[in-house]
């Protein structure tokens, strides 16, 4: 296909001082950055502005679902902005309806509704549920520990990691955290104020920890007998990255009971838009209605600009059967990752995951990792990748994540393979 915007041109100088001074002289400095200033993508690969490219296997957090400078997602920019790019949610238009239909169709009878990022979609379920229980004084929301459901307020209060709520006491009541995986204590937790229970299918920033078919039907049967929401995170384990269209679609496959399993409401985000912003929540039909005109807004959510990108991708990857290349490559990269273990245990204790979204566990106390001492494990692994040309996303202190676009090809895989077995190699000897 014929590119719609030429690429970029190359930068012959070095730059990078003069860029991360922009950042420390302007930009709130929120985020810990590594020292890489990148330029331009393509396909799987990023480049920074020394001309030095990088295979990445870590798509931008589960972002870039069709990989970088996609030809199919210029087009859709390009042909929707020259009709429109912005209306506000007073009128109809075609794109958000098509896309809801589409995300409808993929998930079970319900509806969606369209917002900017992920938090915003949690934000949303998080109403619902206050809706919900409200005549009967519920609010309550049990979440698990090691979840992340986002950054702002009520996000952090329902997220289970006490790094990201340090610092933003009071915690917004209303939110509570039970071990994961234990189906027990969920049901112990249950208070007369309780009106929803939200998990993540796979665990991301707890360090890619998949739900088991057990805890999924379990709760859903719980729910049911307490007559509460069953919630479901899946802004970074959701849109194929599992191999089906919903993670819980994939750890339930071939399991009796599994066919039925449908949660009241989830959110998604990430590679819903390939790198544009853009989420969503569905609600499951006998709830959908509860958040009616006046109750929840957003002014760019669903725009015809987001809307026309998402149905791009969801098009390349119907026609190019990418569900089916996140499970065969992902499971090419996880059989590849899991003998590099039995090879290497002092340097790798442990891989999981599922699809294209998977996460190797370093052992403890590696003695010939280089770097800072002060920083994790992971961040200094993931500083041995850059320097081999492969990017990843540290999760905690001790997991590496590989979350790489979707119609990442086995030849790639096996390419990043083995740039991490050269890095593991050298920790080894």
């Amino acid at each position: 296909m014929k590119d719609i915007v030429p690429s970029p041109p190359p930068i012959v100088r070095n730059d990078v001082a003069a860029v991360q001074a922009l950042f420390q002289q302007n930009v709130v400095p929120s985020y810990g950055r590594f020292d890489i200033v990148l330029s331009h993508g393509s396909g799987s690969y990023l480049y920074d502005i020394t001309g030095r490219r990088y295979l990445d296997l870590g798509g931008g957090i589960a972002v870039s679902s069709l990989g970088h400078g996609h030809p199919a997602i210029t087009e859709a920019l390009v042909e929707q902005s020259r009709k429109v790019i912005h209306t506000s949610n007073y009128y109809y238009h075609e794109p958000q309806g098509r896309l809801a239909q589409a995300l409808v169709s993929l998930i079970g009878p319900g509806k969606c509704f369209f917002c900017n990022s992920g938090v915003e979609a949690n934000e949303g379920l998080f109403k619902l549920a206050r809706k919900f229980g409200h005549d009967e004084g519920r609010f309550e929301v049990i979440t698990t520990n090691n979840s992340f459901h986002g950054r702002t307020l009520a996000g952090i209060a329902a997220t289970g990691q006490e790094k990201v709520k340090k610092g933003f006491d009071p915690m917004v009541p209303g939110f509570r955290q039970v071990p994961y995986n234990d189906l027990a204590a969920m049901r112990a937790a249950l208070s007369p104020a309780t009106a929803a229970i939200m998990v993540e299918g796979i665990q991301g920033e707890g360090g890619v920890m998949p739900a088991s078919p057990d805890y999924l039907l379990g709760l859903r049967q719980l729910c049911d007998e307490k007559k509460l929401l069953l919630l479901m995170d899946s802004v970074q384990c959701g849109h194929f990255r599992t191999g089906r269209y919903q993670s819980f679609q994939r750890i339930l496959e071939g399991v009796a009971g599994g066919e039925k399993f449908l949660p009241d409401g989830i959110s998604m985000a990430k590679s819903l838009g390939g790198g544009f912003p853009i989420g969503a929540f569905w609600v499951r039909a006998p709830y959908a209605d509860l958040l009616g005109p006046g109750s929840h807004g957003s002014t760019y959510g669903g725009s015809p600009l987001a809307c026309a990108v998402a149905l791009k991708i969801l098009e390349v990857i119907q026609r190019e059967k990418l569900e089916d290349n996140a499970r065969q490559v992902g499971d090419y990269l996880k059989s590849g990752l899991q003998a590099l273990a039995q090879k290497c245990p002092g340097v790798i204790q442990t891989v999981r995951g599922l699809g294209l979204m998977l996460g190797i566990e370093l052992a403890p106390n590696i003695p010939n990792l280089p770097g800072d001492s002060s920083k994790s494990q992971a961040v200094r692994f993931a500083n041995l990748l850059h320097a081999a040309g492969l990017l990843a996303i540290p999760a905690g202190a001790q997991i590496m994540r590989f979350l790489p676009p979707i119609n990442l090809r086995q030849v790639e895989a096996e390419e990043g393979l083995k740039l991490i077995e050269s890095v593991v190699a050298r920790l080894a000897g």
